[in-house]
């Protein structure tokens, strides 16, 4: 499960912006679940970062989510990204060089549709 939060910050507030997200990605490493992340920035507009997490599964993420580490450093953050979603699930894969890997996805099936 992929986390992508998105976020538009003003150049004089990226020094604070960056300690203040290294933070919150330090206690999203530190819960069960989690497998990797980074802080990514537009290279054609230095304004726009990003805060990408990687999970083994949706209820790592929402467990993460509950710590209370996590409630102090890294919420306060995320509540400040692009009012988007953010979670998403992992439906193809290839490593370099390899084949695309299709996988299923977890979200239940309206029988309606």
């Amino acid at each position: 499960m992929l986390v992508l939060n998105r976020f538009v910050v003003d150049e004089d507030g990226a020094e604070t912006f960056a300690d203040r997200a290294h933070a919150a990605l330090a206690a999203l490493a530190r819960r069960p679940g989690y497998r990797r992340g980074e802080l990514v920035r537009a290279l054609d507009d230095p304004r726009y970062w990003s805060l990408v997490t990687q999970w083994e599964s949706v209820g790592a993420y929402r467990r993460a989510l509950g710590d209370f580490d996590v409630k102090i450093t890294a919420i306060p953050l995320l509540a400040e990204s692009v009012d988007e979603p953010s979670a998403y699930e992992s439906l193809a894969t290839a490593e370099p060089g390899g084949e695309v890997v299709v996988g299923t996805s977890d979200r239940a099936v309206n029988p309606g549709r």
